[in-house]
């Protein structure tokens, strides 16, 4: 088995870049600055290129683009692969991609128009403005506020909720309305765990505010303004003659592709879809505090607010191929991550969808951006930002990250078959189900996510989720009356599922959790708790 560690649903690529001033004199790039008491070198963008070129075959990735803005100016933009494996259709500047988490700085930038023009504050009460809208905790729905969507604080698991927008066909309202069963983890406010939904019911402030869609607003006052012309929240726009990159996966010991996956539910955490071309003007206003030339998308005091701190984010220990990756101080914004790099102050987001991932780095300091777009789930955009950071940096040479991280994948790698050679040995054999195949087979449902089915067939179960189509799968049975759901999509995450027996001895409970150790916590199984439905007489 081979593993890629790189972005999935909703997970965050730390990944940062520090550039200085940056000039061109036929092919090289020569950069003037003093970082850590030392002249930075000169970086031929040729070995810039072969670099990238490298991470290609290294990461077994199709395609990717980056573009590096400076000091107000685009100084480069270049696409690498193809778009698709198969076709010679190459990856161009132009290129869209899926940028998958980076969405949620765009959402972050379209509320603060609203601050901006009085309609919102950041410490509004969401209910105020959603009065539907309900949590589980009473205190916590009257409470919450903007910021706390927005801020990952909201006392959720990691990737609480995600299983309703992921491959399913709830919409944005019909989500928000589920979230008053989904049960908190840990007290308001005390920590950061990552949640897309929250963001979801953010971009729902936009409709109530203005009578546009989260998507429309985006539109008019972002994409339109700086000229992202082609930049949209929907592959429903896709055209087939269109400049779109295709998501890869990994999958039966090759790289393939798949089909792009509509994620429209999803929206303000993750839908945007978008070239580096485009992205380079997104950086520009960024950095220029909100304003691009003459046009002004948003405050620069309301930059100042989406890049200050909000919560702290734990620090853990690298594994030791990148331990120098390890900051000193690390937290969470408004719609961005924050840290230190040699000295350096980053604002930053990574993002991930089945087959894509994107990086986007500000150094406000030195008026830098860069933005790496992939095809392919690796550590791609991670080994050439940092790549291009240190040799800006002045070291000489620059660390070598791809072999850093490769190195740091096959302790992963080894750490992750450990675990899974422990869980094969803990299975109890020659155990047989407590019941009959058809003792098990029901509707159950669940507060937070609705109905399951589990069918008894030919000789063995199915599990269905009704509103998940791709969560279809055979159960094998692991032991006692413990089965493995094999889901029929490549990216879906296996499950185990325990029946559990009343004491008349039929079934009266079913839960899931995730098989694999390596499972991404969008697959928040844990959060699920399903009872079976009884048929009435």
């Amino acid at each position: 088995m081979r593993i890629y560690f790189g972005a999935a649903f909703g997970s965050t690529i730390s990944a940062e870049v520090h550039l200085s001033s940056l000039v061109k004199v036929s092919a090289v790039v020569v950069i003037w600055t003093i970082a850590s008491g030392a002249l930075a070198r000169e970086l031929d963008v040729r070995e810039l290129e072969a670099y990238a070129q490298r991470a290609l075959e290294a990461f077994d990735v199709p395609g990717a683009a980056i573009a590096i803005v400076k000091d107000g100016d685009v100084v480069f933009s270049k696409g690498f692969g193809v778009r698709t494996l198969g076709s010679p259709a190459p990856v161009d500047p132009n290129t869209l991609f899926a940028i998958a988490s980076c969405s949620k700085a765009f959402t972050t930038a379209a509320l603060a128009i609203l601050v901006d023009e009085g309609k919102i504050s950041w410490d509004d009460r969401v209910i105020d403005h959603l009065p539907q809208f309900r949590l589980y905790d009473p205190w916590v729905t009257r409470e919450i506020t903007i910021r706390d969507l927005v801020t990952h604080r909201s006392g959720f698991r990691s990737g609480g909720g995600d299983l309703l927008w992921l491959r399913s066909t709830y919409s944005r309202e019909e989500l928000m309305e589920r979230l008053r069963y989904l049960k908190p983890v840990r007290s308001f406010r005390s920590r950061y765990a990552y949640s897309n939904v929250m963001f979801i019911v953010a971009g729902q402030i936009i409709p109530a505010v203005t009578g546009k869609s989260w998507d429309a607003f985006v539109a008019e006052r972002i994409f339109r303004p700086l000229g992202m012309s082609h930049a949209n929240s929907s592959i429903t726009e896709r055209r087939p003659e269109s400049n779109w990159a295709r998501p890869h996966v990994f999958m039966d010991s090759e790289v393939r592709p798949i089909e792009s996956e509509n994620v429209d539910t999803l929206g303000p955490a993750g839908a945007i879809n978008a070239s580096v071309s485009e992205l380079s003007k997104w950086l520009l206003v960024q950095l220029g505090r909100g304003k691009l030339g003459e046009t002004r998308i948003f405050s620069e005091r309301q930059s100042k607010e989406m890049w200050s701190p909000q919560i702290a984010i734990g620090i853990g220990n690298p594994l030791r191929p990148l331990r120098a990756l390890k900051p000193t101080w690390y937290a969470y914004g408004l719609g961005w991550r924050l840290k230190d790099y040699k000295g350096q102050k980053m604002v930053y987001h990574g993002g991930g969808l089945a087959g894509m991932t994107s990086l986007t780095t500000l150094v406000p300091g030195e008026r830098l951006g860069i933005v790496i777009l992939t095809n392919q789930e690796t550590s791609f955009q991670s080994s050439l930002t940092y790549w291009i950071l240190d040799a800006y940096l002045g070291d000489a040479p620059p660390t070598d990250w791809i072999a850093a991280r490769q190195e740091a994948g096959k302790i992963l790698n080894r750490r992750f078959h450990e675990r899974m050679d422990a869980l094969l040995a803990a299975r109890v054999e020659e155990t047989s189900p407590s019941l009959s195949l058809k003792s098990y087979a029901g509707t159950f449902n669940d507060a937070l996510y609705g109905d399951v089915t589990v069918e008894a067939s030919s000789g063995q179960l199915v599990m269905r989720f009704s509103r998940s189509p791709s969560f279809k799968g055979p159960l094998e049975h692991w032991n006692h009356d413990t089965f493995v759901v094999r889901w029929g999509h490549h990216s879906n995450a296996d499950a185990f599922v325990t029946f559990s027996l009343g004491a008349d001895g039929s079934v009266d409970a079913m839960d899931l959790r995730p098989f694999s150790p390596a499972a991404d916590s969008a697959y928040d199984y844990e959060d699920l708790s399903f009872q079976p439905v009884r048929q009435s007489n």
